[in-house]
C-alpha cells in the first residue's frame, strides 16, 4: 500500500484538532489587580453511619450537582485485582428495587447524569428533580443488584480492554512505571491482568462492596439551587440505611524514590515512539508552605504550551507533539512527573533535554514568574464558575485539613511566591538526581543511544519482569531483499498473477469519535493513486497523483503537489511497491522484529521499513517518516486478515497508530483492473 492510503486516515484526525488552534501566542496580555474571592463555605452535617454531607446553596442556574467520594487509601486487590472496577461497572445497573432498564429509564427521563466509580458517584439535574435524582442515587449506592450475568459481561469487556492495550505504548508505560515507582505487589503498583480478571466472582464483588463502597469517611456534597433545610432531611432520609463497614484498611505500602537516577525500559517491540516520563516521590501536601512554590515551578516546566518543557521539545527540537509536567500533593500518592512521546530515533536526545531542563528549573526568571502567577490565577478565576470545582474545594479542606480560609486566599498564596520561594521548593519535590527516567519503547532501537547518557539502565517487560537487554535478531546470511520479495510475492499467488494486476480500488471503513468514516484507494501501473476520505457523503479529503503531477483537496481548499513530493511518488511506480524495490541497492534486510506478534523480516530504506512474516512470507507491517503540521512523526501500520482477490491475496485489515491510538480500517471490497484515467483527475 502506498503511503498516502495510511497517513489520510492521520490527515482527517487532524482537521478537527487544528480548526481549534487559531491562537496568536505572541499576543500577551497584561494581568490586572488580584481580585478578591468569596467562596460559599458550605453548611455540613454528619450521619450516624459517618457520611458527612456538605451543602452549598447557588441559586443562579435551577440545577443541582451531587458529588460523592470515600476518603480511603488505596486497598490492595491481588490477586483478583480489578475487582473494583467490575464492582463500580455494576452500579447504576439495576438495583434490588428497580430493573437495568427501569433505572435507565428513569434517569433518562428525568434528563439527569447519574455515574459511579469505585470511589464514589457524581450526578447533575435540574433542581426540581433533585428529590428524585438523590433517591435513584441512594438506592444504586444502598441497593445494588450483583448478578453473575452482569459481572461476566463486565469481566469481558475489562479483558478486552487489556487486550487493546497489549500494544500501546502509553498504557503499557503508565501500568509499569507504577509498578517500578511503588513495587508491583502493592496497593499502588498491581495491575489487571487477564489471569487476575478472570478469576473474579460474584461473591468476590459483593465482598468487595461491603468492605470498601462504605459511608464511613464519605463525603457528600450537594451544590446548587437547594435549601439547606429542605435538603438535611431528604439525604436522612436517602442514606440512613446506608450501612458502616467498620473497616480500617492499612496506610499505603511504604515506597521510595532510587538512589541514583535510572532509566527504566519496558521494551515495546512494535512501538515506533517511545513514552518517556521521568518521576519521583516526594511529600508536598496541600498544606504545605511548599505547595504554591511547587505548584508554579511545575508550571514554569511544564504546565502549558509555552512551559519550558513544552518550549525546547517542540518548538525548538521537534521531538514531540507536546511535552508537559504534572506535581501531585495526593493525600496518598504525591509525586511529579514529566512527559512526553516521541520518535524511537530521539529517544537518547529528548531524555538529555528533559534533564536538562528538569536541573534547570530551581532558577526562574522574573518573566517566568509572573506569567505562571498570572496564568494560574486566571484558571482559578474560571474554574469557579463550575459547581464540580465548590464540590472538590469542600472536600479537599476536610480531606487534607487545610485552613478554612484556604481557597479564599488561594489567589494572595499565589501572589505572594518569590523566586527563592520557587528555588526552595524544587530541592523536596523535584528531585532530578534520585529520579526515574522511565521509557516505553522498542529498546532494540533506543537502548545504544540510552547507555551512552552516564545513566544506569535496566530493562524490563510489560509485565514489569526484569529482563536482558532486547537485541535485534540477524537474519541468516543467505536473505536478501530479492529472497524476502519473492517469498511474499509468492504467498500473495505467485509473480504471474501478481502481474496481471495493473491496478485495484480499495473501499474501507472505520469508526472514529463514534463516526463512521470511508475510505476509497485506487492504485495504477505508472505511480497513479487517488485517495478520498469520507463521511456521509460528504468527501473532507482528496489525494491524487496521476502519475506525472497531483495534489491534495481538504474541506474545499487544493494544494498542489511540490516537485519534492512530485519525484518521491514517482520512485515507485508499480501497483506493487515490492516489484520495485526488491533490486534497489538503498534498500537492506536489517533483521527480525516483531509486527503483531509475529517474527517479520525488516527491510529499511530511507525513511520507510517494510515487514514480512518469516514463516508466512506476508507483508506485516511497514512504517514512514514524514514531516506533519510541522512535526517530525513515525507512523506504523500493520496488515492483516489476508483473503483472496481475483488469485491475489489482499489484506482486509489494516490498521494505522496515531498518536498511541489505533485506527483500523475493515476493507469492504477490492475491485481488480477497473481503474479509469478519469479516477485520477
Amino acid at each position: 500500500m502506498k503511503k498516502q492510503l495510511t497517513y489520510i486516515a492521520v490527515a482527517f484526525l487532524f482537521t478537527g484538532m487544528l480548526s481549534a488552534q487559531k491562537i496568536d501566542l505572541n499576543a500577551m496580555p497584561k494581568p490586572g489587580p488580584t481580585p478578591a474571592i468569596n467562596i460559599a463555605q458550605p453548611k455540613t452535617f454528619k450521619l450516624k453511619n459517618g457520611l458527612t454531607v456538605m451543602v452549598v446553596e447557588n441559586n443562579k442556574l435551577p440545577r443541582v450537582n451531587m458529588s460523592l467520594s470515600m476518603d480511603r487509601p488505596p486497598i490492595m486487590e491481588s490477586p483478583i485485582t480489578g475487582v473494583s472496577d467490575i464492582m463500580a461497572d455494576q452500579l447504576g445497573n439495576g438495583t434490588t428495587t428497580l430493573s437495568k432498564d427501569a433505572f435507565n429509564k428513569k434517569v433518562d427521563f428525568l434528563g439527569a447524569n447519574l455515574s459511579f466509580s469505585s470511589g464514589g458517584a457524581a450526578s447533575n439535574s435540574l433542581s426540581k428533580y433533585f428529590p428524585e435524582v438523590l433517591n435513584l442515587m441512594s438506592d444504586a449506592i444502598i441497593n445494588p443488584k450483583f448478578s453473575a450475568d452482569e459481572i461476566q459481561k463486565s469481566k469481558e469487556r475489562a479483558v478486552e480492554g487489556i487486550k487493546s492495550e497489549e500494544k500501546n505504548a502509553s498504557a503499557i508505560a503508565s501500568k509499569v512505571s507504577n509498578a517500578l515507582m511503588y513495587g508491583k505487589n502493592t496497593s499502588r503498583g498491581e495491575f489487571q491482568t487477564v489471569e487476575s480478571v478472570n478469576k473474579i466472582q460474584l461473591a468476590d464483588v459483593q465482598n468487595f462492596y461491603r468492605k470498601s463502597y462504605a459511608p464511613d469517611n464519605a463525603y457528600l456534597v450537594i451544590v446548587g439551587d437547594v435549601k439547606y433545610d429542605k435538603v438535611k432531611p431528604m439525604v436522612e432520609k436517602a442514606f440512613s440505611n446506608w450501612k458502616k463497614s467498620n473497616m480500617t484498611f492499612p496506610a499505603p505500602e511504604p515506597a521510595m524514590n532510587v538512589a541514583k537516577t535510572e532509566i527504566d525500559v519496558v521494551d515495546v517491540p512494535s512501538a515506533v515512539q517511545s513514552v518517556v516520563s521521568v518521576g519521583n516521590l516526594n511529600t508536598l501536601k496541600m498544606s504545605d508552605p511548599n505547595y504554591f512554590p511547587a505548584t508554579i515551578a511545575n508550571y514554569i516546566l511544564g504546565g502549558g504550551g509555552e512551559a519550558r518543557l513544552f518550549m525546547n521539545l517542540r518548538e525548538k527540537n521537534g521531538f514531540t507533539y507536546g511535552a508537559y509536567s504534572s506535581m501531585s500533593a495526593s493525600k496518598y500518592s504525591p509525586e511529579f512527573s514529566a512527559e512526553a512521546s516521541v520518535r524511537n530515533e530521539v529517544t537518547d536526545k529528548a531524555v538529555k533535554e528533559f534533564m536538562n531542563e528538569i536541573n534547570g528549573i530551581s532558577t526562574v526568571k522574573p518573566e517566568e514568574l509572573a506569567n505562571a502567577k498570572a496564568k494560574l490565577k486566571g484558571s482559578f478565576i474560571l474554574s469557579l464558575e463550575q459547581p464540580a470545582t465548590i464540590a472538590r474545594f469542600a472536600v479537599n479542606q476536610k480531606v487534607n485539613n487545610l485552613p478554612a480560609d484556604f481557597y479564599t486566599n488561594y489567589l494572595k498564596s499565589i501572589d505572594k511566591v518569590t523566586a527563592a520561594d520557587v528555588s526552595n521548593a524544587v530541592k523536596s519535590t523535584i528531585m532530578p538526581n534520585q529520579s526515574r527516567i522511565f521509557i516505553a519503547g522498542k529498546a532494540s532501537e533506543i537502548s545504544e543511544g540510552l547507555e551512552k547518557l552516564g545513566y544506569p539502565v535496566k530493562y524490563y517487560d510489560t509485565e514489569a519482569n526484569p529482563m536482558g537487554k532486547p537485541v535485534v535478531m540477524k537474519a541468516d546470511a543467505s536473505v536478501t531483499v530479492a529472497s524476502v520479495v519473492d517469498k511474499y510475492i509468492n504467498a500473495i499467488g505467485g509473480k504471474d498473477k501478481v502481474s496481471k494486476i495493473n491496478s485495484y480500488t480499495m473501499n474501507a471503513s472505520m469508526s472514529m469519535q463514534g463516526r463512521e468514516i470511508d475510505f476509497k484507494a485506487v492504485r495504477a501501473q505508472g505511480g497513479k493513486e487517488m485517495n478520498t476520505v469520507s463521511s456521509g457523503g460528504q468527501t473532507f479529503q482528496k489525494q491524487v497523483f496521476d502519475g506525472k503531477t497531483g495534489f491534495s483537496e481538504q474541506m474545499g481548499q487544493k494544494v498542489m503537489m511540490t516537485k519534492e513530493e512530485i519525484a518521491d511518488n514517482m520512485k515507485n511506480t508499480e501497483v506493487f511497491e515490492e516489484m520495485a524495490f526488491a533490486k534497489s541497492p538503498d534498500y537492506k534486510v536489517t533483521g527480525i522484529e516483531k509486527i503483531n506478534g509475529e517474527d517479520s523480516y525488516a527491510i529499511k530504506g530511507g525513511d520507510k521499513a517494510y515487514y514480512y512474516s518469516v514463516k508466512t512470507g506476508l507483508k506485516t507491517g511497514e512504517t514512514e517518516t514524514e514531516k506533519i503540521q510541522g512535526q517530525t512523526m513515525t507512523i506504523p501500520t500493520t496488515y492483516s486478515n489476508y483473503k483472496d482477490v481475483a488469485g491475489v491475496k489482499m489484506p482486509y485489515t489494516i490498521t494505522v497508530n496515531q498518536m498511541g491510538m489505533d485506527m483500523t480500517m475493515n476493507v469492504k471490497s477490492y475491485e481488480i483492473n477497473q481503474a479509469k484515467d478519469s479516477d485520477f483527475k
